[in-house]
Parts: C-alpha cells; structure tokens; sequence
C-alpha cells in the first residue's frame, strides 16, 4: 500500500525558509512522477512544484525562484525548499506521487507565513 508521509511545516515569518519532506513507501518510486501541491483557505488547489523520474522539473509560477524541490531515490523521500516565504504561501502542502495511472496523496502539512 503506498504511503506518503509529509513533515515540516510550521510557522514562519516573512523572508524565511522551511523544508518539506515526503517519506514515500509502499511501491518503487522510481519511475513515478513526484510533487508538491497546497490548497489555501477558499482557492483551488495549486501545483507548486513536481519532478519527473528523469529528473526534469515544474514549478508553478508563484514559486519560481523560491522553491526547490528534490529527490533522493536511495531514501524515497522527496524535498521542497522554501526559500523567501511570502504571506500568500500560507497553505496545506500535499506531498503527490503519480506511478502508472494511479495518483497518490499525502495528509498534507499546514505551512504558515506571517507577516
């Protein structure tokens, strides 16, 4: 069964940073498409940023600049740095994980950015 773990959330201040992990079991991520999605209070949900297997990435074009994500395949775990936390980056981040047909989601993480 896959699973999909986030940690690091939090509350933060405006300018500074958090990381976000995802600790990914249950099946062999590494052929499967990874990202980091959030939902903010009365807006849709948002891509925030993804990777392939090959290693190419998207980023929505809020964080752009700002955000990185990465992947280490040995722990099955993927990464989002967040650098220059703004306010609207106030959300829930979801941790996604597409293998095949089949998209998997995380409980989410509550990040918090005050200003």
């Amino acid at each position: 069964q896959v699973r999909l773990v986030e940690s690091g959330g939090g509350l933060v201040q405006a300018g500074g940073s958090l990381r976000l992990s995802c600790a990914a079991s249950g099946s062999d991520f590494s052929r499967s498409i990874m990202a980091w999605y959030r939902r903010s209070p009365g807006k849709q949900r948002e891509l925030v940023a993804a990777m392939s297997s090959g290693k190419s990435t998207n980023y929505g074009d809020s964080v752009k600049g700002r955000f990185t994500i990465s992947i280490d395949n040995a722990k099955n775990t993927v990464s989002l740095q967040m650098n220059s936390l703004k306010p609207e980056d106030t959300a829930v981040y979801y941790c996604n994980a597409v293998i095949g047909w089949d998209s998997y989601w995380g409980q989410g993480t509550q990040v918090t950015v005050s200003s």
